[in-house]
């Protein structure tokens, strides 16, 4: 007798999982299902989970395909699994090939391929909440996002659109999603559209995702111009869509509990913040050979805005800009110097030039620092006159931290508008403002000069 098994959370179970588990039955005479717990799930990543455990039991057990469910609830499990219960052959879907690699000394290993359509007429029948994603961009940003919403429960990977379709093409092939050749199809194939595509494109795509009701989550820079950003968070309201700026800090566990004793007053009044985040960019890269739309502001300015926004308002007095710029016009370096009533504070980031890349947060009873790369917040200091007196805080940071701004993308989907407060619409509204100053003082400098 051949001995099968499988794992999964199997959470809000859909025709893939059912598939998964028809094929995994296929491979022998015997198969056993692991089901994760949600301790288990939060421990490996996994957000959103909505099921409970008896539910998504129970979901199995009825596909006739199960001989025998276990609970899955320690990591190194599967190996222990595999030699307790004589495993002939360990199977999983192919979006985790290569993963379980380790377990072939043991027994077979079979990456099953995954599903790449979801039915919405199936969705619809069982009214479960999964949102079938398409993505606009297949670059690097994009890469990233596939495995992140893989642990978001509640989202599917449906299919990519890029109008260079030999890209496309390559990006559905790798992540065994489908490609779109023209946006009338794309749209009609998908939920909701996640963009990851040239910052200048941003606005047009989200106007046109909109227009075909579709909920949207842009990465930033959300758009270049007040005026843009303005008008697509109109009409989304009225339309009664989501449009989410993708600011991965703003929704972080690490950033929220920073905010948090920050704005508690442990440090006092807030009088100053500093946020600086650098990164050494190949020169050949787009974002140091784009003339129009590249260069460190653009790049990475919205992240050292982040906090100030959040700390001080976008009431702000007075915002000036310094830069060191290539031989192209194109800044390496940028420090934009803010003035509040109450405040001051600097956004620095650069592409060709490097620097200590920390947030600091400056009040009248002490001071909150979190070194580099704050930005994925895992840890930060609270100091106080005392030299002696030091809090520490820590906080996980999974992944590459996209799967909390998609999670809390569903969340506004499915009417949790509290989340709205990680990045509000007046924030975003205010980034595409600053940045449309930038923009526009780059094209004055560069033409007169």
């Amino acid at each position: 007798m051949t001995k099968v098994i499988t794992y999964g959370t199997f959470d809000l179970f859909h025709e893939g999982h059912y598939r998964l588990l028809q094929r995994a039955k296929e491979l022998g005479d015997y198969l056993i299902v692991g089901v994760t717990t949600e301790t288990y799930d939060k421990a490996r990543g996994k957000l959103n989970v909505v099921d409970s455990l008896m539910t998504r039991i129970e979901n199995v057990k009825k596909t006739g395909f199960a001989d025998e469910i276990i609970i899955e609830e320690l990591p190194g499990q599967k190996f222990n699994d595999i030699k307790r219960l004589h495993i002939d052959i360990f199977t999983v879907g192919s979006d985790w090939t290569g993963k379980f690699d380790h377990l072939k000394d043991y027994c077979k290993v079979v990456y099953l391929e995954r599903t790449k359509n979801i039915s919405s007429t199936m969705l619809r029948e069982k009214n479960s909440p999964i949102q079938r994603v398409g993505i606009i961009g297949s670059g690097r940003i994009a890469n990233r996002f596939i495995p992140e919403a893989k642990l978001v429960s509640g989202i599917s990977a449906q299919g990519v659109y890029n109008p260079h379709k030999e890209s496309a093409q390559r990006f559905a092939d790798k992540w065994e999603i489908n490609a779109y050749a023209d946006l009338e199809s794309f749209f009609e194939a998908v939920d909701v559209v996640y963009i990851a595509s040239l910052h200048e494109t941003h606005y047009a795509y989200i106007k046109a995702s909109l227009e075909h009701g579709k909920h949207v989550l842009c990465e930033k820079p959300m758009v270049l111009q007040r005026s843009q950003a303005e008008e697509l968070f109109q009409y989304a309201k009225s339309h009664g869509l989501i449009l989410m700026e993708g600011i991965k800090t703003a929704y972080c566990p690490g950033f929220q509990k920073l905010m948090g004793i920050a704005c508690s007053g442990t440090i006092g009044t807030i009088c100053n913040v500093e946020a600086c985040f650098t990164k050494l960019e190949d020169k050949n890269s787009r974002e140091l050979t784009d003339t129009s739309y590249g260069g460190s502001f653009t790049e990475l300015g919205s992240y050292v805005m982040l906090p100030i926004l959040k700390f001080f308002g976008t009431d702000y007095e007075n915002i000036a800009f310094d830069t060191i710029k290539a031989e192209n016009g194109l800044d390496i370096f940028t420090k934009a110097s803010f003035r509040y009533p109450n405040g001051v504070a600097t956004a620095t980031c650069g592409l060709g030039v490097k620097s200590e890349g920390r947030l600091l947060i400056s009040g009248t009873e002490g001071y909150i620092v979190a070194e580099a790369p704050w930005w994925k917040t895992a840890y930060f200091e609270v100091h106080y006159e005392n030299p002696g007196e030091v809090e520490k805080y820590s906080e996980r940071f999974l992944g590459q931290g996209l799967r909390y701004e998609i999670s809390d993308f569903l969340s506004m989907i499915n009417g949790n508008c509290k989340n709205e407060c990680m990045l509000t619409r007046s924030e975003s509204i205010a980034l595409a403002d600053i940045m449309e100053r930038f923009l526009k003082e780059k094209r004055e400098y560069n033409g007169n000069g």
